[in-house]
């Protein structure tokens, strides 16, 4: 008999609300989730909560756990995703995105390091925090990533550091997907593995 999957939730999902990038209908992205099997999805699109209400609706009906977030980049470079565990998270996350926008002239938004204080745990109380490694250069070779940290850029490969922040990912997937639906005596073991991520993507 062959073994059963882990269980599986998209923590960094775009639908079409983010210009350009996202191709797919909020609910569609729902719809296809639950089709496919997975405990929750995070619909994350940039700078925005857009696309909430829609997949809100479409995830009541599929009965999936929705997880409501958003893409960030701060101003000198630092891509985040964060995501709200709480009604009090969706109210902070909502204050920033509306700081970020007013900066800004209208399709744009900056946000800078200042706004999230000692750290997202500390500004933005009720939301959790996940550092995104990007892509590097094609000069940087393949199976490569980088990430922005006070001092300059460093370097995730596929060594132990890699592993870690996978196996922090694989977990902090779990944590949050136990969330949904459920009340939040949960949270304090995904804060450990937000702390745990950190640690392996800053060292």
């Amino acid at each position: 008999m062959r073994p059963s999957l882990p269980a599986y939730a998209e923590l960094h999902c775009l639908s079409n609300f983010s210009f350009l990038r996202g191709a797919s209908h909020p609910d569609e992205l729902v719809q296809r989730a639950a089709a496919l099997g997975y405990c929750a999805l995070a619909i994350t699109d940039e700078c925005s909560l857009s696309g909430v209400v829609r997949a809100h609706v479409a995830a009541k009906a599929a009965g999936l756990p929705l997880i409501i977030g958003s893409e960030l980049r701060l101003a000198e470079g630092t891509l985040l995703v964060v995501l709200a565990t709480d009604r009090d998270g969706y109210g902070h996350l909502c204050e920033l995105i509306t700081r970020a926008r007013r900066r800004a002239h209208k399709g744009s938004y900056t946000l800078l390091r200042e706004d999230f204080g000692n750290g997202p745990g500390e500004a933005l109380p009720g939301c959790l925090a996940l550092l995104i490694p990007e892509l590097a250069s094609p000069a940087g070779g393949a199976g490569q990533a980088r990430e922005s940290r006070p001092g300059g850029p460093g370097r995730l490969s596929s060594g132990r550091a890699g592993r870690a922040v996978r196996s922090a990912l694989a977990a902090l997937a779990g944590a949050l997907a136990r969330l949904g639906g459920r009340r939040a005596r949960r949270l304090p073991d995904a804060r450990r593995v937000v702390r745990q991520l950190t640690r392996a993507t800053l060292a």
